[in-house]
């Protein structure tokens, strides 16, 4: 099932590639109006310039996942750990690892047998699978989002609020002077290719999609798996303030002309959809914050406590025996 999963992973990620990096999928040739005022926003330069690059884009929404899961995740397990393991398995646990790294740097490592020291090499705990598990699904979700967005971005060829102004058609020749004209071959503009070819790619916008799915996505983590103590307010200011800079950057797209409103609002539910529809499928293990302290699996004699609990859901009996007075069986009286 693993290898199924990376064939899958895999497949996603060279079709997210090929519509990237490669023209193996053709932009769609929109025509456009002489004149259309739709279309002659001022250029405000390449993306780099914009307010929200690109590169802080895919790192905020590559790195702060990863932070914030691994994070959480930790805190969770060194948690537990304390709370249920005594301080004697902690130091023993400590110092066969101290001896092992010291076995591990020394020549007799090498000349012993690999496979009684590596023989658990296929085992995870259950904090590196959940960590793995997640990121693993949020990755998919990604690259899910960005096929999505250049489908409809290479189908559509919707045309940037500044196209005209990159695309620099000579409408005398084109004949625009007497009549509003229809212009739809592709030879009309005389501008730079590459600024031409990105002002055809508008529809969905791209930013708006990745960040309002990492931000919705991170929200319904922490909402739906932090239960500790204390942070009724400290999920929905998280999640909102997460939605907030979602929402900016897709104003961010509008105000810059880089993107009409009909591009952002599309962005934003092809992310929201993928990542509330991966969300319902990816069960999330509730994550709780005890207290420290002694007590029923919290480090505490747990037999104890269970025949603490069965005793007092035990009828005594004995009472009556002492006096001689049989046991009457479900249903029958007893014997006076």
């Amino acid at each position: 099932m693993l290898y199924f999963q990376l064939v899958i992973m895999a497949g996603t990620v060279m079709l997210a590639y090929y519509f990237e990096y490669t023209d193996t999928f053709s932009v769609h040739v929109q025509g456009f109006f002489c004149y259309d005022t739709a279309y002659t926003k001022p250029y405000l330069g390449p993306e780099d310039r914009s307010a929200v690059p690109p590169v802080l884009l895919y790192a905020v929404v590559a790195g702060l996942p990863t932070l914030l899961v691994t994070g959480l995740q930790s805190q969770n397990w060194f948690i537990a750990k304390l709370n249920t393991a005594d301080i004697q398995v902690a130091l023993i646990t400590i110092t066969e690892t101290v001896l092992f790294l010291v076995q591990y740097t020394s020549k007799e490592f090498d000349r012993s047998e690999k496979t009684v020291a590596t023989g658990d090499c296929c085992y995870l705990n259950p904090l590196v699978r959940r960590t793995f598990r997640f990121l693993g699904v949020y990755t998919f979700g990604l690259f899910t989002v960005d096929i999505f967005v250049n489908a409809g971005q290479v189908v559509t060829g919707n045309l940037a609020p500044y196209f005209l102004t990159v695309c620099k058609p000579n409408y005398t020749a084109l004949g625009c002077q007497q009549a509003l004209r229809y212009i739809s071959h592709q030879e009309a503009c005389t501008g730079n290719q590459e600024d031409i070819l990105r002002a055809r790619k508008t529809f969905p916008s791209k930013e708006a999609a990745l960040s309002v799915y990492a931000a919705l996505y991170l929200a319904m983590y922490v909402t739906c798996t932090v239960q500790a103590k204390g942070t009724r307010l400290a999920k929905p200011v998280l999640s909102l303030g997460l939605m907030c800079l979602a929402f900016i950057t897709g104003l961010n797209r509008v105000a810059e002309y880089r993107n009409h409103w009909s591009d952002v609002i599309a962005g934003f539910i092809i992310g929201t959809a993928i990542a509330t529809f991966l969300e319902t499928l990816h069960d999330h293990p509730s994550i709780h914050f005890h207290p420290l302290g002694p007590g029923p699996g919290r480090g505490g004699n747990s037999s104890l406590s269970r025949d603490a609990q069965t005793s007092s859901l035990t009828p005594d009996t004995s009472s009556s025996s002492s006096r001689g007075i049989p046991e009457a069986f479900p249903g029958q009286p007893r014997e006076t």
